[in-house]
């Protein structure tokens, strides 16, 4: 974790001061929980994600060999396939 400083006017100050309070918490929890949903997203969205992703390929058979596999996807008629979707 790396300190920095912040200068904020006094309404936003009182108002992050009231809400610290309220939560039992400091100012600079209340700035980091807002910096992170704010540039790094919500937490519980990263999770869904996450848990939409996991065990995506688990019906897909293991390919030993990853070119063979990519170049038989791009053999064939896979595009007219995926127009008809």
């Amino acid at each position: 974790m790396r300190r920095t400083q912040l200068y904020l006017d006094d309404d936003l100050w009182n108002a992050l001061h009231s809400q610290a309070r309220r939560e039992g918490t400091s100012i600079s929890d209340l700035v980091r929980q807002a910096a992170r949903e704010r540039y790094l997203g919500k937490l519980d969205a990263r999770q869904q994600a996450m848990r939409a992703f996991v065990g995506i390929r688990k019906d897909h058979a293991e390919s030993d060999d990853a070119v063979k596999y990519v170049r038989d996807l791009r053999r064939g008629k896979r595009i007219e396939r995926l127009r008809k979707k």
